[in-house]
């Protein structure tokens, strides 16, 4: 099978989302946990490639994102997305524009477009400005993030400094006149320089519109949901292969264990929904953590009940967590739990769990790499962008979901069960 899409993202749960959204399809989705270091054998149909990147040094996630371009067209990927966060996690100085003016460079690429819009998950677009909910970004918790604060809501102004070439605007306007609309107005911002356009969608409706205009850039970037389209048009106009290989699910044993490190409004949401259920729950502390190290915490994983799928978490809320930050400095608050769960994981593997739910972007990179994990299968939804996957991890068939911090219901860890015993 030739690749039709090679797709990469910033973070593991960006990529398990988008993975997710195209494996509606039907089709085979493989997921790829860093640049592999061998040539493409046996490709999906959709390829993902899952970087570390969203807050690395630019010159880094440069690199590495090119390295991942590299493979993706020798698996035969003509067609390219770039994936980031539908809240447009970023700084001043990047790391979506400078990595989309990088691949645009490589491929030859004159324009590209934005579209961080989700609409499912409460993302939306309307002449440039992105909402969280009914709330422009700016306002948002994301106002607060510990690592890429987001404090305009304004898609342009956040893009302007990160890239060298203009930007522009196609808004909600022109894209309600539908694709061939939206592809004239493309067409007339490239003929005037314009090379990056942020594009406006607030409904799944748009997204279509979107993709169908779109379909044949040689490079797309935005958040997962605009390239959900791509998979029914690619398939609609001989694309891709009305035969090609399907995905299949595997049975995997029942004991689980669940892992928290975001500390998204979301998901201190969920951790307390799942902690008032009764399961058994231990909270991590990174100033203890930083001080004792994770001993306690995997002394009290070895008595768990793997069958009652217990939670260990670092969730946290804001003020807790800017209280561990000036202490121990960002990174090192973050990589101290990063590294306690990921040793979780590893001695709950250890231990029989053979189904792992991960919330967090970081925490699912740590997470996925303590277990050894190179690549995934993409399975069933649970919520939308955050699918199971399986894969093998010391030899072991593991069923892992990893989620981004705002995304899934209150009754996620609970509603991830579920699903998978369906």
């Amino acid at each position: 099978m030739t690749t039709v899409l090679g797709c990469i993202a910033d973070d593991f749960t960006g990529a398990t989302d988008l993975a997710g959204l195209l494996a509606r399809s039907g089709v085979r989705v493989s997921l790829r946990i860093g640049v592999p270091s061998e040539a493409p054998t046996d490709p999906a149909a959709f390829e993902v490639i899952a970087l570390k990147s969203r807050t690395a040094p630019v010159a880094e996630a440069v690199a590495e994102t090119l390295s991942a371009l590299t493979w993706l067209r020798e698996a035969g990927a003509r067609r390219f997305f770039w994936k980031y966060c539908s809240t447009f996690d970023s700084t001043a100085e990047g790391n979506i524009g400078p990595v989309a003016e990088a691949l645009m460079a490589e491929l030859g690429s004159e324009q590209t477009i934005y579209c961080p819009a989700f609409p499912e998950n409460g993302r939306s677009i309307f002449m440039g400005n992105l909402f969280v909910g009914r709330q422009p970004l700016a306002e948002s918790p994301m106002k607060d993030h510990p690592l890429t604060p987001m404090r305009d809501s304004n898609l342009m102004r956040l893009l302007e400094p990160q890239v060298t070439r203009a930007v522009g605007l196609a808004d909600r306007l022109t894209v309600s006149r539908g694709p061939q609309a939206l592809r004239a107005e493309l067409d007339a911002l490239k003929a005037q320089g314009v090379a990056h356009v942020v594009v406006d969608a607030v409904a799944n409706e748009d997204l279509t519109i979107i993709a169908e205009a779109c379909r044949d850039m040689t490079l797309m970037t935005g958040g997962s949901a605009v390239a959900m389209p791509l998979p029914a048009l690619y398939l609609a106009d001989g694309t891709l292969s009305a035969d090609a290989p399907k995905a299949e699910a595997p049975r995997i044993d029942a004991r689980t264990i669940v892992l928290s490190g975001s500390c998204s409004a979301m998901t201190n949401k969920q951790v307390a929904d799942y902690t008032s259920r009764g399961v058994p729950a231990f909270q991590l502390d990174p100033l203890s953590l930083a001080e004792n190290g994770p001993q306690k915490a995997l002394d009290w994983l070895a008595k768990q009940d793997l069958e009652k799928a217990p939670l260990i978490y670092a969730t946290a809320n804001p003020e807790s967590v800017r209280a561990a930050q000036e202490r121990l400095g960002v990174a090192g608050a973050g990589e101290i739990v990063e590294a306690t769960l990921s040793a979780c994981a590893v001695a709950a593997r250890d231990n029989g769990a053979r189904r792992v739910i991960v919330a967090g972007g970081e925490t699912s990179g740590a997470v996925t790499k303590a277990l050894g994990v190179t690549q995934l299968d993409i399975g069933i939804e649970i919520a939308p962008g955050v699918p199971w996957t399986y894969c093998r991890s010391d030899g072991h068939p593991i069923a892992l979901t990893l989620k981004s911090g705002n995304f899934g219901a209150e009754t996620f860890f609970t509603d991830a069960q579920e699903r998978l015993a369906t």
